[in-house]
């Protein structure tokens, strides 16, 4: 009975279905026609911005505002492709008698969104048509000109082994001894007063960079007892500004200054520098009343102490004149020669040995001439030219272009042109990675496997042969730090970007770019701004009441939010609903209290983030919904149970967690292929010794992952976890913690270990040291932890050819010494000794580790005496002691100590004592 009433309801809906299906196939055919056109009008667009500059001042303000138009459309084809394949595309796929009602069910229940589909296809193609129409009257083609990505020559730049070029600072020393040797003579000789000492100068003039090499050098690190660089900028709250300056001055603070007030802040700050000789940077002020506002934290001990501070207004360092000694140094544009030589060093870093060919000299003095000594100038020009073929034809037609833009005098308007030819150079994928820059705020250091998944997620890299979507995107981003429009703020130990950030002249660059271009769209309480048009992209730094109403109607593809405020509850709800054509939602350290459950109606999410926030437990199980998310990040959350849901999502590539735990997923994870991150997994606390095999067995599907962390592991998992990591052929780096101090870490990965492992960590007991790792000819780095060997591992591991980054903890080798031969470890820069009972000695002979930058000993109470030899270690450069022996402390003191001889050459020496005391010394 239940199948016949199931035909008869049938029967009933088939006219209804017909009507669908005629509909559909209708939407089909303008669907293809649509996605064509989109092509079309993308291609155009790479190169509309230069075209609508590129007119005359006469029809150049109304072809902008016609390429925003053409934008608009862009955008209303590709929301409507979403909606094409949320409405349209998925339909139930089984067509059994009662898969067929579902099925009828859903276009019934679908019929007013397909419906509004067709219309809007429509409209679109009669606005479509009336684009090309205007293209030919402005004399513009719209066609399909396809962008292939990076030439051949571009790619070989972005691997060029010669890293060095990522350490160049924002502009290189050049032109700035004389005022380098003052400012230093004003901080170090000075009077005993608290002084304030002044730099002033334009925007792009090298304040911060002159700053930087004064705060580094070895006579300023050497005098003063505490150092500290704060970044203020325009939108700096005070209390802010305090508790950045808390953090600098402890590793680790004993209180919780986040709910203090201002009083309580200043008198923290008072308190910590009371007996301190110190020095701290101010970089980038902007306002007048600062010093009002931070002077009485600071506080004049008499002591030598100095407050150092870059500004482009000069009425800044006179109002600290009120109740400070004040050093006021106005910096000077560069001379013609002091140019120059600059300007060779960017262009000819890599080329005919650093200096100009004598063809190309006229036109670099023509086109240096024209920059008028601003050094952010000279290195953006620099930066472009490096990528260019240097013959006069090319070098002469840029200089022509260039005087063309630079009419005016070259203030901040003239470097904002300058630093848009940059813009304009660059290929159409690069422009689309530089904006993104200026969604995250002012001065934010933006760590790049984060920039790598969002710009993946935008659709902005481009897929080569034999390459990761990662690999790609860090090819965009070393070019655009080879070009100067990207600077780095961290690299790994091998030269790899960690963090980087974009220049306030360049982010002021991007945001004009926002505006013509509908980019972003930032809400912050120091730049509220309307907005028309579409909004695709939402920086939000503070949470108003008008959010709401200010981008429900839009449609948003990503979502960042840089706010320490818990967002609204009502706000989060509304997410899965009112942006349903989200890719990116970043809420990291954003205080969120709220997962929706329907989270999973996202479909298009391709990048998610909750990163830093302990208040989320568990995550909804819509999330098997997510079909196209690649990147989760749930690392620093209270999420540790993953839900089975999660083995659904076949396209993702990173999970990273802490203390995951993947036991509902033992019979799925290995078919989720895509996976190139897995961080970190626990195998503890299951309860299910028998899931946890299958758990690590189904790992050694996963043939792409690069970064694989475990924690729990034992002895008895040994044999099962040697042969899927036999099978990661791509692993990069390796992960391995066990249960507990007792427990056996046992890897045999003897015959075949990962060929391409740079980065090792085994944290536990070793029986026997691995014989496999040194096998790993490309380990970069390698750190062993709580491992209680007898033999001494440093026997197996000194002729590790790549070998960079060596940190033995936690009584690693039972030894009580450790003894460095000659020509051992030629390659190793850094090396960490730390929380080793009984090591009593170390000696260091000539000729070993003669490329250690720094050596870092962690609270090592046997060790009375500096190692032995480390005179010999010509280019260390830090020297960290940290918890050691009152002996040793006292013996390598500058006040008498009868072994400081032994480290006078060394640029930095850190002590913490064991009573918490921070000193340092220096050779000055």
């Amino acid at each position: 009975m239940a199948e016949i009433a199931v035909c008869l309801a049938i029967e009933q809906l088939l006219p209804i279905l017909r009507k669908e299906t005629n509909l559909l196939r209708g939407i089909h055919q303008e669907f293809s026609y649509i996605k064509e056109e989109l092509e079309s009008i993308q291609a155009f667009l790479k190169d509309a911005d230069k075209r609508a500059t590129a007119e005359g001042d006469n029809i150049r303000e109304s072809v902008k505002i016609w390429v925003k138009q053409v934008i608009e459309v862009a955008f209303r084809i590709e929301d409507i492709i979403d909606d094409y394949i949320i409405y349209v595309e998925q339909q139930p796929r089984d067509h059994k008698c009662l898969a067929l009602l579902c099925k009828i069910a859903h276009s019934i229940k679908t019929l007013t969104s397909r419906y509004r589909v067709a219309s809007e296809i429509q409209d679109i193609k009669s606005s479509v048509k009336e684009i090309k129409e205007r293209c030919e009257r402005y004399g513009f083609q719209i066609q399909p000109t396809f962008e292939q990505g990076p030439s051949t020559s571009q790619k070989t730049k972005w691997h060029d082994p010669r890293m060095i070029a990522l350490h160049v600072e924002e502009a290189d020393v050049v032109g700035f001894q004389m005022p380098k040797e003052r400012l230093i003579d004003l901080l170090v000789n000075g009077r005993l007063e608290r002084t304030v000492v002044s730099v002033v100068g334009m925007g792009g003039q090298g304040k911060t960079t002159l700053a930087k090499n004064v705060f580094d050098s070895k006579e300023v690190i050497g005098h003063f007892h505490f150092r500290a660089w704060i970044t203020v900028s325009q939108s700096y709250t005070i209390e802010g500004l305090l508790r950045d300056m808390l953090r600098k001055f402890y590793n680790s603070l004993t209180c919780d200054i986040t709910n203090m007030d201002r009083g309580s802040l200043i008198d923290e700050v008072r308190n910590y520098l009371k007996k301190k000789r110190y020095v701290i940077v101010f970089d980038d002020v902007w306002n007048v009343h600062f010093w009002n506002e931070v002077e009485s934290a600071v506080i004049d001990n008499k002591n030598g102490s100095k407050i150092f501070i870059t500004t482009r207004n000069i009425d800044v360092a006179i109002s600290c004149k009120k109740s400070s000694f004040v050093e006021v140094h106005d910096l000077q544009p560069l001379t013609q020669e002091q140019s120059l030589e600059l300007f060779n060093k960017k262009v000819f870093q890599f080329d005919f040995d650093g200096f100009c060919p004598k063809e190309l000299i006229d036109l670099s003095f023509e086109i240096v001439k024209k920059c008028k000594g601003l050094p952010l100038a000279i290195v953006a020009i620099g930066g472009l030219l490096s990528t260019k073929d240097k013959n006069t034809f090319q070098w002469k037609r840029f200089s022509e272009n260039l005087r063309l833009e630079l009419n005016k005098d070259c203030h901040l308007t003239g470097i904002q042109e300058i630093l848009s030819l940059s813009y304009d150079d660059l290929p159409y994928y690069l422009r689309l990675c530089l904006l993104y820059f200026g969604i995250y705020p002012e001065d934010y250091e933006i760590e790049s496997n984060r920039l790598f998944g969002q710009w993946i997620a935008e659709g902005f890299v481009k897929e080569e042969r034999g390459k990761t979507l990662e690999d790609v995107a860090e090819g965009y981003l070393t070019e655009l730090i080879r070009r100067s429009l990207v600077q780095v703020s961290s690299i790994s130990i091998d030269g790899k970007v960690e963090c980087c950030h974009v220049h306030d002249l360049i982010r002021v660059m991007i945001l004009d770019k926002f505006d013509d271009f509908n980019f972003c769209h930032h809400i912050s309480e120091y730049g509220q701004s309307f907005f028309s048009g579409t909004i695709r992209r939402l920086s939000i730094a503070s949470i108003s009441d008008d959010l709401k109403e200010c981008i429900e109607s839009s449609h948003v593809r990503s979502l960042l939010c840089f706010t320490d405020k818990e967002l609204p509850e009502h706000f989060v709800r509304r997410i899965p609903t009112k942006y349903k054509q989200l890719k990116v939602i970043d809420f990291k350290d954003v205080e969120l209290r709220y997962v929706p459950k329907n989270l999973g109606g996202l479909i298009h999410l391709k990048f998610l983030s909750l990163r830093n926030n302990r208040h989320i437990k568990s995550l909804p199980k819509s999330i098997s919904m997510l079909q196209n998310l690649e990147t989760f990040d749930l690392r620093d959350t209270g999420v540790r149970e993953m839900p089975k849901e999660i083995g659904k999502l076949r396209k993702l590539r990173h999970l990273l967690g802490d203390r995951m735990s993947l036991i509902q997923l033992k019979n799925c994870i290995g078919c989720i292929t895509s996976l190139q991150t897995l961080h970190n997994v626990s195998l503890d606390g299951d309860g299910d010794g028998a899931g946890v095999v299958e758990l690590i067995t189904e790992l050694g599907k996963l043939k792409e992952l690069r970064e694989l962390g475990l924690v729990g592991v034992v002895r008895e998992h040994g044999s099962y976890l040697s042969s899927s990591i036999n099978e990661m052929k791509c692993l990069e780096k390796l992960d391995i913690e066990s249960k507990s101090k007792e427990k056996v870490i046992d890897l045999h990965l003897i015959s075949s270990p990962p060929p391409m492992l740079r980065n090792l960590t085994l944290n536990g007991k070793l029986e026997n040291f691995p014989e496999w790792i040194p096998e790993l000819q490309n380990l970069v780095e390698l750190r062993l932890v709580r491992s209680q060997l007898t033999d001494d591992p440093m026997k197996s591991l000194k002729n590790m050819k790549n070998l960079l980054s060596l940190f033995i903890s936690d009584c690693a080798y039972e030894g009580e010494s450790l003894h460095f031969q000659d020509e051992e470890f030629h390659k190793l820069k850094e090396l960490c000794i730390a929380n080793w009972d009984n090591l009593s000695s170390i000696v260091i002979e000539k000729g070993a580790l003669c490329s250690l930058k720094m050596l870092t000993l962690y609270y090592i109470p046997q060790l009375k005496t500096v190692p032995i030899g480390i005179q010999h270690l010509e280019k260390l450069e830090i020297l960290r002691n940290w918890y050691m022996p009152t002996e040793f402390v006292e013996s390598v003191s500058s006040d008498g100590g009868k072994e400081h001889w032994i480290i006078e050459h060394v640029p930095l020496v850190e002590f913490r004592t064991l009573d918490g005391t921070f000193i340092r010394h220096s050779k000055t």
